[in-house]
């Protein structure tokens, strides 16, 4: 199958076995948000933990806060957010759809990659175990236009990205001969700046109210209680400050399911560094969340480091931990050095200094900042894209099975007594009672042993138990492993220690 089928089929199950459903489903929902089903909040819940014991519980310097979703309306102004916290829009008018011009530039120099690509594919091919990757891309014509329209592409986008021409983003646009998907055409608006911050009114009397902001990002709530948790942890530079929580974006496009929502969940860490130090720190992040990633045990090969040529205005470097969902290589994670901007403009904003004092070099300072931000919504698309699987069996039936990491998944054990009499149930919920203790259980005696085996297998439960009668006379138990479909004979009493090692 190709990969918008893939895409389909994943987000179909999704939802028929719990993980997500569309928001407000029984009034024809609500555009780009979502429920997480019974299944997908323990998937969800599983992965805020495995990043907090990651994170928080296994460094010495680093410590957690929750942060409030409605903050002081000055905080956006100091952070920039209100003046141009803004992406590009502009309209097809004969489709009436709206898109992003960023976007609609981006995914047109993915198609020149693509050709890019095919054009290798076919030296491959025509060379063989001869080819020579590098010296092809340097001398074939059809490569090197391709790829010097690109560069010239991406330069003009960049520019006029900076500088906020929105002429120049319309001109490339019609220059790039792109049309809209829909429509075909290239009937297209001008470019207008839209501002995605969601505002709200704070006050019981409309002549009273005050205009905030649902926080477009958690960042800022860590930066504005740097001090607060400096003083009381009686934290030393370099230090970190970690949140979870959700933030709120008025999409222009929202889209590709849970990938890109206008309420979604964060995982950030902003660590606190001496000036000059930043760089440093810049690399031991790189390397240390790519590893995280990679623990997951997804796929080496499903990530890769893209790194900005147009930085923010905060930044002095920036890269982003891209995984490969079935619609291509996009952002995971970013990792930033954010310089001193934040702490700095909010002292400028609130009259407060943010300083430091270290003791080590007798001096105080802005400390610089080196931030780590991880989409929740995102790691939970990419490992619920990566661990579906459709696989024929011997009998010449199929299975769908999610291969979740089975520290993450929603069910850890499936308790299966094999019929429901003959005081099976009653010893397979003895058995449950003990396990649940230390293992999501969840206990099911509907259908044959095979069914039940099929709807573990589609919900990503690494272990299930079968108690027969031979359970009654010797007290020992059948383990089946959702992989390898696997199945040994083992005491009961040794389930726990078999599962954990």
């Amino acid at each position: 199958m190709n990969t918008e089928e893939l895409f389909k089929k994943i987000i179909a199950h999704a939802k028929e076995y719990g993980f997500i459903f569309p928001s407000s489903e029984i009034y024809d929902g609500l555009s780009a948000v979502y429920d997480y089903g019974q299944m997908g909040v323990e998937l969800k819940n599983n992965i805020k933990n495995y990043w907090w014991q990651a994170m928080v519980r296994q460094h010495d310097n680093i410590v957690g806060i929750d942060s409030a979703i409605f903050m002081h309306p000055r905080i956006w102004e100091a952070s920039g957010h209100v003046g141009a916290f803004n992406d590009p829009l502009i309209d097809n008018r004969d489709s009436k759809k709206r898109y992003r011009a960023d976007i609609l530039l981006e995914e047109h120099l993915t198609k020149i990659e693509e050709k890019i690509e095919k054009e290798i594919d076919k030296g491959r091919r025509k060379f063989g175990d001869t080819f020579d990757e590098t010296q092809y891309r340097a001398t074939n014509p059809n490569i090197l236009r391709n790829a010097t329209k690109a560069v010239d592409i991406r330069t003009k986008m960049n520019a006029a990205l900076a500088a906020n021409d929105l002429d120049a983003l319309k001109q490339l646009i019609i220059d790039c001969e792109i049309v809209c998907p829909l429509s075909g055409s290239r009937n297209w608006t001008d470019v207008r700046q839209f501002n995605l911050m969601f505002s709200t009114q704070l006050g019981s009397l409309s002549d009273e109210t005050n205009t905030i902001y649902l926080r477009p990002e958690t960042a800022q709530g860590i930066f504005v209680n740097f001090l607060n948790v400096q003083k009381t942890g009686r934290m030393k530079i370099p230090f970190g400050i970690a949140q979870i929580g959700k933030a709120f974006r008025n999409e222009i496009v929202a889209r590709q399911f849970i990938f890109r929502m206008r309420e979604f969940e964060q995982m950030e860490m902003q660590f606190f560094v001496r000036p000059g130090d930043e760089l440093k720190w810049f690399e031991y992040w790189k390397t240390e969340r790519l590893r995280w990633h990679q623990a997951l045990g997804l796929g080496h090969e499903k990530y890769r480091f893209h790194t900005h040529e147009k930085l923010a205005h905060y930044a002095n470097a920036a890269a982003d931990i891209e995984f490969e969902f079935p619609f291509g290589f996009k952002e995971l994670e970013g990792i930033h050095s954010r310089t001193d901007f934040d702490l700095r403009r909010h002292q400028e904003f609130s009259g407060r200094k943010q300083q430091y004092f270290d003791p080590e070099t007798n001096e105080r300072y802005i400390p610089y900042v080196v931030e780590t931000s991880i989409g929740l919504d995102r790691t939970f698309l990419a490992i619920l894209s990566a661990a579906y699987h459709e696989e024929p069996l011997e009998n010449g039936e199929e299975r769908t099975v999610l291969r979740i990491p089975p520290a993450l998944a929603p069910v850890k054990i499936a308790i299966l007594p094999l019929i429901r009499k003959d005081g099976l149930p009653e010893e397979a919920r003895e058995i449950m009672h003990t396990l649940r203790r230390q293992h999501p259980c969840q206990y099911d005696e509907k259908d044959s042993i095979g069914k039940r085996y099929r709807r573990q297998d589609a919900i990503g439960t690494p272990f299930c138990i079968t108690i027969d009668h031979q359970t009654l006379d010797d007290h020992t138990v059948t383990i089946r492993h959702r992989d390898t479909m696997q199945q040994i004979r083992i005491p009961a009493g040794n389930i726990h220690p078999y599962i954990t090692t």
